[in-house]
């Protein structure tokens, strides 16, 4: 069984209401886009490619103070990647003559006025939730007079905030949206498609429905809080006669636990220097995402779990992890890397001794074969994989202890060097022999086993392990009181050698440390964590 909005397309259809699913994303260019788009993008462009409809790209650039050339290319960028297929990039600053000449109607028709209060005045005369707007002084302006008035908003004879243009609906409506909303504004700014030609731009609430009119879309789909704008969506239409009115229909919006869903934050983020810009991969955006080595098919598959409902809800930000590592565990390729590395010296072996060892390129896709690694008397262990003093039930590496190398021979410590500051920095040990993996009795048995580098063909390189941006809410609602200031902890490890050839955002599991890809911002050899092995989301 389908989504209600399946059901609603299937019943039209069926009625004949529509012919052609027409669906489009409107995005409004003051910004890069984010995971919560990433849910629209899915719906907006799954539905047309369901019933072989048409699905548009819509910059809604009405807020020329707001909007830049970038943050257009960025969005058609990511929703190209996201695999949606568009067939039409609009713009709805084409249509500002269309709009110009509604408006005229509404005022024409005696629906539309020119009011000069101030911004103060209108607000503390719009009413509120229990009590009813009152009436501008101007709201009964006689037409010609408003017309007048408003051709000369257009040339240019006030200025910013000096003049608007309402609808006349119902001060008294208990829809406050419904209570003679602006839907022209004086605003002098260049805009980035239009030029200097405009002077007043129409407000979205006014635009937003004469385009998706004007483009016959056949299902106006958005996020639950346009539901209290329905009614002035169809006002709008209805008044500006246009013969095959558009219907918007709602659906419950992305909501992810410690996460910021909101443009303005998030730019606020990037203005302030708090994140290395748009597509730092602590951010949410599709940018930030793709950039830490999410896929599209993972984030279409964390859609396709959240499903399309009416009601709001917050998603645990485990399952989008999940989407992610199922993805990886069963594509991405095995390698070593130690992230905070000491040194182990096998003290039974020559200076010039070296082997190689061969290891699964994917334990999960038999068809990639094997690899040769290499291995010799020094490598690098992960500092955590060695304690001087072990705690209770310590199953790694300790003098006297035994532990497995991953893919090679069971080892025993034998003892270890400190330096100045009492850190540990050599560790020595010896094989057993006899116990290389693949050849091994069993007689020896090792409380553990640790991953290691061969410090003799190895590369340095950067980790970067990413947190979440925020800690959780715990009653605190301000983002600036949960910046997580452990969100990013930058590392200086040792990788195998093969790591050197990587490609950017391509995946590798390090063997016990998790899922990493190399960033493409860097020259360097920088590896990011995408996801840690754990999974803690159960379906």
């Amino acid at each position: 069984m389908g989504n209600f909005i399946e059901e609603i397309i299937e019943k039209d259809l069926a009625e004949g209401k529509v012919k052609n699913i027409i669906t489009r994303f409107p995005p409004e260019p003051n910004g890069y886009l984010h995971i919560g788009h990433a849910k629209a993008i899915n719906i907006d462009y799954g539905m047309a490619e369901k019933y072989g409809g048409t699905f548009n790209l819509r910059f809604d650039d009405t807020n020329p103070s707001k909007e830049e050339e970038e943050y257009v290319l960025a969005i058609i960028d990511d929703v190209k990647w996201l695999g949606a297929k568009i067939d039409k990039i609009l713009y709805a600053s084409d249509y500002f003559d269309i709009m110009y000449e509604k408006a005229v109607l509404l005022i024409k028709k005696g629906l539309a006025y020119v009011d000069d209060i101030s911004a103060e005045e209108m607000r503390l005369m719009r009413g509120t939730l229990n009590e009813p707007g009152k009436e501008s002084k101007n709201r009964n302006r006689p037409i010609e007079e408003s017309l007048k008035l408003f051709e000369e908003m257009k040339a240019g004879k006030y200025g910013d905030g000096e003049m608007v243009l309402r609808a006349k609906i119902d001060m008294a409506s208990p829809n406050i949206n419904m209570r003679d909303p602006i839907i022209y504004r004086v605003l002098h700014a260049h805009h980035h498609r239009q030029g200097d030609k405009w002077c007043i731009y129409p407000m979205y609430d006014f635009a937003h429905p004469l385009e998706d009119a004007i483009e016959n879309i056949s299902h106006s789909l958005c996020t639950l809080e346009f539901e209290d704008h329905r009614p002035l969506y169809d006002w709008f239409v209805e008044h500006c006669e246009f013969e095959q009115p558009p219907h918007q229909y709602e659906f419950a919006r992305l909501n992810l636990e410690r996460t910021i869903m909101s443009k303005r934050y998030l730019k606020k983020l990037v203005d302030e220097g708090l994140v290395d810009g748009w597509d730092d991969p602590r951010m949410p955006t599709i940018a930030g995402m793709r950039r830490r080595g999410y896929t599209p098919t993972a984030l279409k598959k964390f859609c396709e779990l959240i499903g399309v409902s009416k009601a709001n809800s917050e998603v645990s930000v485990a399952l989008l992890e999940s989407c992610i590592r199922d993805e990886l565990n069963a594509e991405a390729d095995r390698a070593m890397a130690v992230l905070e590395p000491i040194k182990l010296v096998i003290t039974n072996r020559d200076g010039d001794y070296s082997e190689e060892l061969e290891v699964d390129v994917n334990p999960n896709d038999e068809s990639k074969g094997k690899r040769k690694i290499s291995f010799s008397n020094t490598l690098y262990i992960e500092k955590e994989d060695f304690k001087a003093v072990p705690p209770p039930k310590y199953k790694r590496l300790t003098v006297g202890a035994k532990v497995r190398l991953k893919g090679a021979y069971i080892i025993e410590c034998t003892g270890f060097d400190k330096d100045e500051n009492d850190e540990v920095t050599t560790v020595y040990a010896h094989i057993i022999e006899g116990t290389k993996s693949g050849m091994d009795d069993g007689s020896v048995k090792a409380k553990g086993v640790i991953h290691w580098v061969d410090a003799k063909n190895c590369v340095d390189m950067e980790v970067r392990n990413y947190d979440y941006l925020l800690l959780p809410a715990d009653g605190r609602v301000d983002f600036a009181e949960r910046m997580n200031p452990e969100s990013l902890k930058v590392l200086s490890a040792k990788g195998e050698a093969i790591l050197s050839s990587a490609q950017p955002l391509s995946a590798y599991q390090f063997l016990r440390q998790g899922y990493f890809c190399r960033d493409t911002k860097n020259a360097g050899l920088v590896f990011n964590r995408i996801v840690s092995l754990k999974d803690g989301y159960k379906l």
